[in-house]
């Protein structure tokens, strides 16, 4: 067994320089990878073996083949290649933080923590060193040229992916509260059409304008033009823990888990601004602002939603037209170059790769804002389903999870640290978290971390966190958190009372099981 580095630092998450691929002589002795087959069981060769003599070369599917205490946890970083088995339970983060990079490469993980870009760590990781990739190894391509997705950006391997095409994915929860902002690459994607792949010096904006006024056709350049606006915005998916419901009766919907929510700093021109240059102003009657993407299916049907007009024109409400995602230029699976983005409002209003605005008497009659993203009675089924007598969903209600500890886990007795996020939607601040272990019998007062809130302007999340004792002789805890948010709105205690077909608006107590070590 290889003996524990003498200095302890992540190796699950900053970005480091890569040594140029070359070719090793292989060894004169190389390890058996088919044991059983050939009749032989040599054990996996360990760092300090793998110094002693020339570096093995491997496959990335042979490094696949290693992602679990059983087959032993390998992991790559340029062309080297690791085993870290006996580092996973030393590992400063957590074990469950470097497992996400079992089988396969630590840069995507490193790049989210710069505590990695560091010399020991590099010097500490080399004593693990087991080997070399294969120069001549490269993934084949899975897709075909006729395939609407084969220009998908490539994304992060920590996503939990619910959809290949279209592409749906969430952070795991023990990296969703890690930071305040979530990092762009393990930012929650809800998509629902290929993302298409627009030239930032062809774009242009269509913005409609009123009748006898002047429409506009914006470039980026134009849109830069405008006052920069920035805010921290917290965006949800309707079908955030939808997973929940299913549990307790079927739904039709991606079955997402704790991660379909995603916090980032925001920039770019506010929306009332962009729609005055237009010549559009409130009016008495009732209107509501259109927006087209220019993703599209087979047909050249394009996503579409819109939001009421009072709420576009107002200040206050902070509408964006955003080219900016914490600091950078929007990533593909967020928009580039340009999105809506509506604070304390339903994620499926922020459309993406925006085309064209328009302001219509009625609502949108795209498909995603009069067919769906509505919520109904537990009474109501798909023979019964009315989707004309339920208002499209705007604002959220409010809504907390636990992110750690994870269900089914185990715990140590004495203390236990519990950790997750609350939000709310219209603004609403989250005044209070309350967390039981015993299923809601007793209660414990988190305390809230992050920015402090803006009254009526709470567009962000609060993540939480409290340590209390584990009390004596428990050998199970059940786990539970709820928020409370400044209109004294609570979560409801269980999913029955607010169960629907399509799992949407999914806020009941959350739940987290977990053992206590004896």
């Amino acid at each position: 067994m290889l003996a524990p580095p003498l200095r302890q630092q992540s190796l699950g998450a900053g970005r480091v320089s890569q040594p140029p691929c070359r070719r090793r002589t292989p060894n004169p002795n190389p390890v058996c990878h088919n044991a059983a087959a050939q009749g032989c069981d040599p054990p996996s060769p360990t760092g300090l073996q793998a110094t002693q003599e020339s570096p093995h070369i491997y496959t990335r599917e042979e490094v696949r083949s290693h992602s679990s205490p059983e087959t032993r946890i390998w992991v790559t970083l340029g062309c080297e290649v690791f085993d870290v088995t006996e580092f996973v339970d030393l590992h400063p983060g957590g074990p469950s933080k470097l497992m996400l990079a079992a089988g396969g490469p630590l840069e995507p993980f490193w790049a989210l923590y710069a505590v990695h870009n560091q010399p020991h760590v590099r010097e500490m990781l080399a004593q693990y060193k087991i080997g070399e990739l294969s120069p001549e190894d490269k993934a084949p391509s899975t897709l075909k040229t006729s395939d609407p997705y084969i220009d998908d950006p490539v994304r992060h391997p920590a996503l939990k992916v619910n959809s290949q095409r279209p592409f749906n994915a969430e952070p795991p929860p023990e990296l969703l509260t890690e930071n305040y902002i979530t990092p762009n690459p393990i930012f929650f994607t809800r998509n629902h059409l290929p993302v298409p792949n627009l030239d930032p010096e062809t774009y242009r904006l269509h913005v409609v304008g009123p009748p006898g006024g002047q429409s506009l056709c914006l470039s980026l350049d134009d849109l830069y033009k405008f006052p920069k606006h920035e805010i921290t915005v917290t965006l949800q998916c309707a079908g955030n823990r939808r997973s929940e419901m299913t549990q307790f009766k079927e739904v039709r919907g991606l079955e997402w888990n704790i991660g379909a929510i995603s916090t980032a700093r925001w920039a770019g021109a506010r929306l009332c601004d962009v729609l005055a240059k237009a010549g559009h102003q409130l009016c008495e009657t009732e209107a509501h602002v259109c927006f087209e993407g220019l993703d599209s299916d087979p047909t050249g049907t394009a996503y579409g939603a819109s939001i009421p007009l009072a709420r576009a024109m107002d200040p206050e409400a902070e509408v964006l037209l955003a080219y900016e995602m914490n600091g950078q230029p929007l990533p593909r699976d967020h928009g580039f170059p340009v999105r809506v983005v509506v604070p304390g409002v339903v994620g499926a209003r922020h459309v993406k790769w925006l085309g064209k605005v328009s302001v219509e008497p009625e609502e949108s009659y795209s498909h995603w804002q009069r067919r769906d993203y509505k919520g109904f009675s537990p009474s109501v089924d798909w023979d019964t389903v009315d989707f004309d007598s339920a208002p499209s969903i705007q604002e959220l209600p409010v809504q907390s999870a636990i992110t750690e500890p994870k269900d089914g886990e185990t715990v140590q007795s004495g203390e236990v640290t519990i950790k997750g996020y609350a939000w709310s939607g219209g603004g609403r601040a989250v005044v209070r978290v309350d967390v039981s272990l015993d299923g809601g019998l007793t209660w414990h007062v988190a305390e809230l971390d992050g920015e402090e809130q803006r009254p009526r302007k709470a567009w962000a999340w609060r993540l939480w966190q409290l340590q209390a004792p584990v009390p004596a002789g428990r050998k199970e805890l059940n786990i539970v958190c709820k928020a409370v948010d400044d209109s004294y709105n609570v979560q409801p205690d269980t999913v029955a009372p607010i169960w629907n077909l399509r799992g949407v608006l999914s806020n009941a107590w959350h739940h987290v099981h977990v053992h206590v070590a004896p």
